[in-house]
């Protein structure tokens, strides 16, 4: 474990990289409250203030799904802190209805733009909170969870996460969990899998799948990044894939000139894919981080074992901040997307897909 002088001093190093946050005023053109944008897996944490709300909202984001907890926990405390996330996420819809919907049907997308609101659909980033439980798919669905990873880095009842040195692919136990969260309408989230369980998984299922947050190994080689042959797989069953913004998943290039590598993974994923199977899935806050010594050490004891000072800053700095769905929409446009073909991107392939399994 890094100790704090460690950390303190590798911080001052890497804060030399970007210590300034980007401005983040709108464009002249007109902003994308005109199209759905749907983050696919994003952040809208519970101590946001309401200016910050109110910028994320007023960027354009009528639509995110968030995660749950901490899907590092496993056996009765997984189960414990889902119920925990699910309670502490309700209060705080609750308590900001100026801002939020809980999203529990496609239909909620409509409703938050008519509203000027932002719909929160819930997800797990592991199985772990399942147990070996099926009924539990029925009791998290029916508190408004509306998906569910199978994994997250390592091997458990479904499968083996990316991180996995030994790992399976679906289990026994997985198949019957991808049954349970079809039969439900309840979408399987395949992000952190390894190879073998992706493929497994899309072939299992009866439904589309989603890999919501990643990025394309063919680009850059990252364990947490999917293979061609998925991407082929997913889109061949209708699936969506979400291209994330975390910088050592897209490149080693430094956060000031690296935004040009970011659209190179939806570039790819579009090709691949199809343009009808890719989206925006962030995997990040959607505000301003500022690298300091007090943020490193917050984020280094929440990661425990994944922290890896190498890989900070995870943002691009084009994308640090509550306005950067303007700054990919722009981005889409400027590499040559068509506008109907960017709207896809930016939000409409997250919609059928939802249309298609939550309903």
């Amino acid at each position: 474990m890094m100790n704090r002088r460690n950390l303190l001093a590798k911080a001052s190093a890497v804060a030399a990289l970007s210590v300034t946050a980007p401005s983040f005023a709108a464009p002249a053109r007109p902003k994308t409250r005109d199209m759905l944008v749907f983050d696919a897996m994003g952040e809208m944490r519970t101590n946001y203030t309401p200016e910050l709300i109110s910028e994320i909202r007023d960027s354009g984001l009528d639509a995110i799904t968030v995660t749950l907890t901490d899907p590092k926990a496993y056996e009765a405390r997984a189960y414990d802190e889902a119920l925990a996330a699910i309670a502490e996420h309700d209060a705080f819809i609750a308590a900001n209805p100026q801002f939020f919907i809980k999203g529990l049907k496609t239909a909620d997308l409509g409703r938050a733009r008519a509203q000027n609101k932002i719909a929160v659909y819930y997800l797990f980033q592991n199985s772990a909170q399942f147990g070996r439980d099926l009924s539990r798919v029925r009791a998290f669905y029916d508190a408004g969870v509306r998906s569910s990873q199978l994994t997250y880095n390592y091997q458990n009842w479904a499968g083996s996460g990316c991180k996995e040195k030994n790992g399976s692919g679906v289990t026994r136990f997985g198949g019957e969990l991808i049954d349970a969260m079809n039969e439900i309408g309840m979408l399987i989230d395949l992000s952190h899998a390894n190879d073998a369980t992706t493929l497994g998984a899309i072939e299992r299922s009866a439904k589309p799948v989603i890999v919501s947050h990643t990025c394309c190994m063919a680009v850059y080689k990252n364990e947490r990044n999917i293979s061609d042959e998925a991407l082929k797989a997913l889109a061949d069953k209708g699936g969506v894939v979400g291209v994330c913004q975390i910088r050592p998943f897209i490149t080693d290039k430094r956060p000031d000139v690296a935004l040009p590598d970011y659209f190179a993974h939806i570039d790819h994923a579009v090709k691949i894919a199809g343009v009808d199977h890719v989206a925006i899935g962030s995997d990040r806050d959607h505000r301003v981080i500022v690298m300091t010594d007090e943020y490193l050490e917050e984020i280094a004891r929440e990661e425990g074992e994944n922290f890896n000072m190498a890989d900070w800053p995870l943002f691009i700095d084009a994308l640090n901040g509550p306005r950067r769905m303007e700054v990919i929409w722009d981005g889409l446009i400027q590499r040559g997307y068509k506008t109907r073909d960017a709207e896809k991107i930016m939000g409409l392939n997250l919609k059928r897909l939802y249309g298609e399994v939550i309903g």
